[in-house]
């Protein structure tokens, strides 16, 4: 680069002298000088996204005083009172209508915690809860009392096209029963295929989850091939996260199922079994279900069972109690389009305490959440120059994104601005660290979702990053079949399934992940500010360009 500089000067320089002359003589017979060109506003306002303000804040997020952020405990009320003063101190609105405070939304998630003494009962034969079977995923039990079942056995529960294991079965209200894996013909080979690649319903349980709640479910058992002994050593070995309270959200609102997602509709039990177990509730025996494996496999389609699920007894009792959490949430209005408004969040909780030791979430999403407040901070300094927004500005700072994207399931079910108003969120979570893939010394970020609905959305991000950033934007999070399902992990992704354009900004994950150790000095506040920069000048094209962005794509 600098080459290439030393050579522009060398070029000015020699055509210094005759360019002057030529000035010179034309000006005898011209006009006046041509004005000067007028200041790039985006360029002015994204410098005041700077290192020092950006600690300042982070110092006070990621303190021990909050206690980790954990949601509906003391420290992520602590936070929310530090995000609203700043919110307001900056002059941002608060738009809920209705309650104590006009920068809150309030809502309540439901903690439930494994008691012991669970069992299902089949035939006679008791099965121990966290011996033989589990629960997995942040549901609520729909066995808090001893209920009787008749389970439907429904194959590898999978659908695809022509393919359904679903088809000619009445599942709604019931409880349905499923092989871990998928279906093969008979030379081993993936019978699905989903939009071109490769089905990962083996790796992914819940997938088969959301599609038995798309039909109407009650409660799923997956049948994994682990032996008796086998899984309940494994079981004893994952003892201490099974009995980790389990997190719900009681008042989702209007339910969108996407069946691509990784996320649990409410309402559903999702169980893992033994071996033993799951053929007991299946009805059948071991040899029983390898035939029935060989024939789908010499088929190529799902088949009658040839056995039929038996009644059982359920009980998984758990104690539930009721959380009240707050999002954060700060409003700028803009000037001729301010009916259209553009979101811009991060989450702000974390861990909380565990085993008495404060998981401060520096970067996640300590990171994210001040680099919020710094972009409010910019388009507010904007308005007060008279260089206010044309469309309106949402800041949202969302509570229970750790325990399954509450805040944001929430707000887009209960918007506080109509989601039809809504042009795009732009959602920032861990942004001020470096993954295990990059050298510290890269000047990257990586994207997601940014072409997936919008064609225009993702043009623009580009030209802002060619224009102003130079980073290296990073897209091996958005390619189709990512195996770490990163699009549907954060905020955005709540309004993305409600076809609202999103970009998800993020570095990855890096050793101090959802560990004890992401704390404020490990975060480079420098390369923090440049990729909030980017988000800026995304968000000053997105909000004053004269057209709203199309919804133009719908891609996996």
């Amino acid at each position: 680069m600098l080459k290439y500089l030393a050579l522009g000067v060398l070029l000015a320089l020699a055509s210094a002298r005759p360019a002057a002359a030529q000035t010179k003589i034309k000006t005898k017979t011209t006009g006046p000088a041509a004005p000067p060109a007028a200041p790039d506003l985006s360029q002015t306002y994204a410098a005041l996204i700077e290192p020092t303000g950006l600690r300042a804040n982070l110092t006070v997020v990621a303190s021990d005083a909050f206690l980790g952020r954990e949601t509906g405990q003391p420290g992520q009320k602590l936070a929310a009172e530090y995000l609203v003063k700043q919110l307001a101190d900056l002059g941002l609105r608060g738009p809920v209508s209705g309650g104590d405070n006009p920068y809150l939304q309030h809502f309540a998630v439901t903690r439930s915690t494994c008691l012991p003494g669970g069992f299902l009962r089949v035939n006679g034969q008791r099965f121990g809860y966290l011996q033989d079977w589990f629960s997995y995923g942040p549901m609520g039990s729909p066995f808090l009392t001893e209920t009787t079942s008749q389970p439907v056995f429904v194959g590898f529960g999978v659908e695809q096209g022509a393919y359904s294991d679903y088809a000619g079965l009445d599942v709604q209200g019931k409880d349905v029963v499923a092989l871990m894996g998928e279906p093969e013909d008979e030379r081993g080979r993936k019978l699905l295929r989903p939009r071109g690649r490769k089905a990962d319903y083996w790796d992914s349980g819940l997938r088969k989850a959301v599609l038995a709640k798309a039909h109407g479910a009650r409660s799923i058992f997956l049948m994994t091939y682990a032996p008796t002994e086998a899984f309940r050593k494994q079981t004893a070995q994952l003892a201490e996260s099974l009995r980790e309270p389990a997190f719900a959200l009681p008042d989702p609102g209007p339910e969108v199922v996407d069946t691509v997602a990784e996320n649990i509709p409410p309402g559903l039990g999702v169980y893992y079994t033994s071996q033993e177990m799951g053929l007991a509730l299946a009805g059948t025996t071991l040899n029983g279900l390898l035939d029935y494996v060989r024939r789908v496999a010499r088929t190529g389609r799902p088949v009658p069972a040839g056995f039929t699920a038996p009644a059982a007894t359920i009980f998984a009792p758990q104690t539930p109690a009721a959380l009240p959490t707050e999002n954060v949430l700060g409003y700028l209005e803009g000037t001729d389009k301010k009916e259209e408004v553009l979101v811009i969040s991060a989450h702000y909780d974390h861990l909380g305490v565990k085993h008495d030791t404060i998981y401060n979430g520096a970067d996640d999403d300590g990171s994210g959440t001040v680099a919020v407040l710094a972009l409010a901070r910019a388009f507010v300094q904007a308005q007060k120059d008279g260089h206010g927004p044309r469309r309106s500005i949402l800041f949202v700072l969302m509570t229970g994104e750790e325990e399954g994207l509450f805040g944001s399931e929430y707000y887009t079910a209960h918007p506080v601005l109509p989601l039809a108003n809504t042009i795009a969120d732009l959602n920032i979570d861990m942004v001020g660290r470096t993954d295990r893939e990059h050298s510290p010394k890269k000047h990257f970020v990586a994207l997601v979702g940014s072409d997936k609905l919008s064609s225009e959305l993702h043009a623009i991000s580009e030209a802002a990053n060619r224009a102003y950033t130079h980073l290296e934007l990073d897209y091996h999070f958005n390619v189709p079949g990512e195996p770490e399902h990163i699009y549907y992990r954060s905020d955005h992704y709540n309004f993305a399934r409600r076809k609202i354009p999103v970009i998800f900004y993020t570095t990855g994950e890096h050793a101090d992940y959802h560990r004890a150790t992401d704390d404020v000095e490990k975060i480079q506040f420098d390369r923090l500010a440049e990729r909030a920069r980017l988000v800026f000048h995304t968000a000053w094209e997105l909000v004053n360009r004269e057209g709203r962005i199309v919804v133009d794509s719908n891609r996996p």
